[in-house]
């Protein structure tokens, strides 16, 4: 392309954060252009038949936990292009054996009665959070060195959040229902459940499913990409798809160049132009384990022996604490585990779109090291038909990505991280690196806006929100948000 062509902003990467740069820049008034390597934008939020014909599956994300909680993606008019949210009626199910499981419901109080002795402290922890949920996502989806809306939330937040999983369910829990079902939901930060920041996963996705209950996007997580696109093309914004770029230098003239890329494609396409400084801190920038994942049309919905599992949008099966915590901490040591924990969606019990009638879609993913080239087809499904004997019988096709495959796929998934870097405590504190403003880089009107930098991995759009805030006040003489 011709450099004579100028605009404002040029980003590089139209996943859920390059979108949300694009669209709080457009919006403030300036010409944004987004260049993005696949045929549709996105990211991550992408949908395609890929099983059969009919059968419609989430290349990467489905439920969006986060999606409704985001105060900036709450903000932008989505119904208007086409964004509808489906909620389960259960958000979350965790079987224990025989037809037994605990349940995440909308209700607080209603999830404390599953949980015995553990109902009062349950609800001593959750109440405080979920009581204050809007002010309580601004300052949590925030980065770590943001003033607080509400700081004494956010403070008791980061008194039990910094704990580690492990630590913190022993200490608040007696029975081991309380502790499977938070020890399964801190396990979405892929880290051993005994190191520290492992409890903030779980309180932060407990609190998200009690105020807005793990959504979907009715007709797959495209339809989120796709309202995303809309809206910022109604703002004037320009995409350019099938457009892989190699290098900074291809792109047109513009005031500032953003990327929705990780520290590794930020090395490649900028190497040039980084302080040999800058370049080490950011090889020395962490990925965390990978994650292999399957896709399955279905004959017929999952036959689980715990009926709350055939009313939740989203199942954690790996039985209790030790077990979730002995595979997550084998997966830190690099090896795979026989009985891993996997995290299950089955969208189209509330979403009759995704499948011909009668049918249904799942999907699952379970953790692997970075890198993994093996296939853990089997283990995955040999986890489910430990609670839903017959599962195998119901699979029409399937869909199966290794982690080389999600990188392909989508490049900030680096090793198959869908993270975009490991999110222990030095890297949650300083991500990408130490620096007083993360998304700036030492290069004059080079920025990140990706998961890499805060406040990390998830559909939520608030990096690339905080990113533009960035770039206007340093680059175009903001004083205010717009």
């Amino acid at each position: 392309m011709s450099r004579s062509l100028s605009y404002d902003v040029v980003v590089v990467g139209a996943g859920p954060n390059g979108l949300a740069a694009g669209i709080v820049l457009a919006r403030a008034g300036y010409s944004v252009v987004i260049f993005e390597a696949a045929p549709q934008p996105g990211g991550g939020m992408r949908s395609a038949s890929f099983t059969r014909p009919g059968f419609i599956h989430d290349i990467c994300s489905t439920v969006h936990a986060l999606g409704v909680s985001s105060p900036f993606l709450r903000s932008l008019p989505l119904a208007q292009y086409g964004l509808e949210w489906v909620i389960p009626q259960i958000p979350l199910a965790h079987p224990l054996g025989d037809d037994q499981a605990v349940i995440l419901e909308r209700s607080v109080k209603e999830t404390s009665h599953h949980l015995g002795l553990d109902a009062l402290n349950y609800r001593r922890l959750m109440d405080p959070f979920v009581d204050k949920e809007t002010v309580f996502f601004k300052d949590i989806l925030a980065p770590p060195w943001h003033w607080p809306h509400d700081a004494w939330t956010t403070a008791r937040f980061g008194f039990y959040g910094i704990q580690s999983s492990n630590g913190l369910s022993r200490r608040l829990f007696q029975g081991q229902d309380a502790r499977a079902l938070f020890s399964g939901l801190c396990a979405h930060a892929n880290r051993p459940l005994d190191q520290s920041l492992t409890g903030a996963f779980g309180l932060l996705l407990a609190v998200a499913g009690h105020t807005n209950g793990w959504p979907f996007a009715r007709g797959g997580s495209g339809n989120l990409s796709q309202a995303l696109t809309l809206y910022f093309q109604s703002l004037g914004g320009h995409i350019k798809t099938n457009h892989r770029v190699t290098s900074l230098q291809e792109l047109p003239r513009a005031r500032v160049i953003m990327g929705d890329i990780t520290p590794r494609q930020l090395l490649a396409l900028a190497s040039k132009m980084l302080p040999e400084d800058y370049k080490n801190k950011l090889r020395n920038y962490r990925y965390g384990p990978g994650v292999f994942k399957i896709d399955w049309a279905l004959a017929g919905p999952i036959p689980w022996h715990a009926t709350a599992c055939a009313r939740a949008g989203t199942v954690h099966i790996g039985g209790t604490l030790q077990e979730i915590a002995r595979s997550e901490w084998d997966v830190w040591k690099g090896n795979h585990p026989k009985e891993p924990f996997v995290i299950l969606t089955q969208p189209s019990l509330c979403d009759g779109s995704r499948a011909p009638d009668g049918h249904h879609t799942a999907s699952a993913y379970c953790h692997v090291p970075l890198n993994s080239t093996v296939n853990m087809t089997h283990v995955i499904e040999s986890q489910i038909e430990r609670f839903a004997q017959g599962f195998c019988g119901l699979v029409l096709a399937r869909h199966i990505m290794t982690t080389s495959q999600l990188e392909n796929h989508n490049a900030n998934i680096v090793g198959g991280d869908i993270n975009g870097g490991l999110m222990d405590l030095p890297q949650f504190l300083f991500r990408p690196t130490p620096r007083w403003d993360p998304y700036s880089t030492p290069c004059k009107g080079l920025y990140l806006c990706s998961s890499s930098t805060p406040p990390g991995g998830g559909v939520h759009g608030m990096c690339g929100y905080y990113a533009a805030q960035s770039v206007l006040r340093r680059e175009f003489g903001w004083s205010k948000s717009p």
